[in-house]
């Protein structure tokens, strides 16, 4: 099954998309990775998903990732006497320890770490920022708020602190749970909510032990400080726009996006643009003008995936959101000004190796009109630091492992093969050139340039660039569908 376009596509699994012919339906569609949300599902649930997803993989032969998604702290606000009450403009309104149900003057706030942080000019948002508060006065057990945007707030709705460092670990005795779960079930991304500091993502790994890479939801006005030291340490980047629209101002959130995916390209992290991007499809089979250029936009910028959640999770027309999302992006890719816009944001290589490999097969590609770049890859490495300088030609990552390829189902332009490794550089081009043309990227008379490592088998050591023809001569391969074909320098 080969894809058209460079940008993936993520799926989120939900009640519309829970059933193995659906998930074929939404692969067939465009689905690359899903996407499992254990904000709403139980370890029985997660486990029976994932085989769903491995049975898909297995029918269509094509690398399938799964991305966990972690719950993360959800903090909210106690109970009332009366089930809600209304704010006024203005009011004073204080939140406490007293576990007493609140009135239309004070509530309980059950999270004695914020009462903690929180000091006078911060701002506190309940319900989604339906509700702003003000703090004027603080200590360790209340904050005394002024009202700056009134409404009606209810029991055990969620606050938000744009201003607040909350010093706790974004994991929970439930997200632990979920990720010794998941890793045990073998997913292959672990996306983590709330991220503040370079420490919770480290966290968050050393816990994974290199089980499945590390992704860091971005939705925190902390994590936006310290946005470099964050996405050095973290495998992958999501941006998370619903709660960094809540926690930011709105009109800051494209820029911020922009920033993001800039900053993960630099340092070659797979970068996914999420939230609302189809959201009308959740009702409506087709999307908004302004929807398709939210979408069109994160693929103009280069993003390695664009992600569906309740589209494709809870809405009625999950198969037509994923099939809308493929085709916007198809076509984006076949914009005349695509190439041009995608090259200008291309970054200095660092003075390494892979990086130096990975530039030089970038110009032979383009200078040559290769039709494909073939990686060789233990790790997936060598394929991301390729896919950071994103090239006209496709990416092929042949590696020996089934957990490398469908951790690589996320970055952009990257067509994993799982095969056995090369024995010597004559296997290398030879099976480069097999599979480049069984896969339809590569013809008779066309180049390919094949990126490896010398010795074979040894991650980190990419150290080598060939030039290949697809020559004419060569034999057929078993099968009625490919051939072998013999490769010269």
């Amino acid at each position: 099954m080969r894809r058209l376009r460079r940008c993936k596509i993520i799926a989120t699994i939900g009640p519309a998309s829970a059933k193995e012919e659906t998930l074929k339906t939404l692969h067939r569609a465009g689905a690359d990775v899903f996407r499992i949300n254990m904000s709403h599902a139980s370890h029985d649930s997660m486990r029976e998903q994932v085989r769903m997803i491995r049975a898909v993989q297995a029918d269509s032969g094509r690398p399938i990732g799964v991305l966990l998604d972690l719950q993360g702290p959800k903090l909210r606000i106690g109970l009332f006497k009366d089930r809600a009450v209304r704010l006024e403009l203005g009011a004073i309104f204080t939140l406490d320890s007293n576990p007493e149900p609140g009135d239309e003057t004070r509530v309980c706030l059950p999270h004695p770490e914020i009462l903690r942080a929180l000091a006078p000019g911060h701002t506190l948002l309940v319900d989604d920022g339906k509700v702003r508060l003000y703090v004027v006065e603080a200590d360790a057990t209340r904050a005394v708020a002024r009202v700056e945007v009134a409404g009606e707030i209810s029991n055990r709705k969620g606050v938000s602190l744009p201003d607040t460092e909350i010093p706790v670990s974004p994991m929970t005795e439930k997200d632990r749970a979920d990720l010794e779960a998941g890793l045990e079930t073998g997913v292959d991304w672990v996306a983590v909510s709330f991220v503040q500091r370079p420490d919770d993502v480290a966290e968050v790994k050393k816990l994974a032990r290199g089980r499945a890479l590390v992704m860091s939801k971005i939705e925190k006005p902390q994590a936006i400080a310290r946005l470099d030291e964050i996405v050095e340490i973290s495998d992958g980047l999501m941006v998370a726009r619903g709660d960094l629209g809540v926690e930011m101002p709105l009109e800051k959130v494209p820029g911020l996006q922009k920033r993001i995916s800039r900053v993960a390209r630099r340092l070659g992290k797979p970068v996914v643009v999420a939230t609302q991007m189809l959201e009308s499809m959740i009702n409506s089979p087709v999307p908004t003008r302004a929807e398709v250029s939210d979408v069109a936009t994160a693929v103009f910028e280069g993003a390695d995936a664009v992600m569906l959640s309740a589209e494709s999770a809870a809405g009625h027309y999950p198969v037509e959101a994923v099939g809308t999302m493929n085709r916007i992006a198809e076509e984006v890719e076949r914009d005349a000004y695509f190439r041009g816009i995608i090259n200008a944001q291309r970054a200095a290589p660092e003075a390494t190796g892979a990086d130096a490999v990975a530039v030089a097969a970038r110009n032979v590609a383009e200078t040559l009109d290769a039709k494909a770049i073939v990686a060789w890859t233990a790790s997936g490495a060598t394929a991301l630091r390729i896919a950071r300088e994103r090239p006209s030609a496709p990416i092929l990552a042949l590696t020996p492992f089934p957990e490398t390829a469908c951790r690589l189902a996320v970055a952009w332009g990257v067509h994993a093969i799982i095969t056995r490794d090369a024995n010597d550089i004559d296997d290398m081009t030879r099976r480069a050139a097999k599979f480049a043309f069984r896969e339809g990227f590569a013809f008779v008379g066309d180049r390919i340039v094949t990126v490896a490592g010398v010795p074979f088998g040894t991650p980190g050591a990419t150290n080598m660039v060939r030039i290949d023809f697809i020559n004419e001569t060569a034999a057929q391969a078993a099968g009625a569908h490919c051939a072998t074909l013999e490769v010269a320098q």
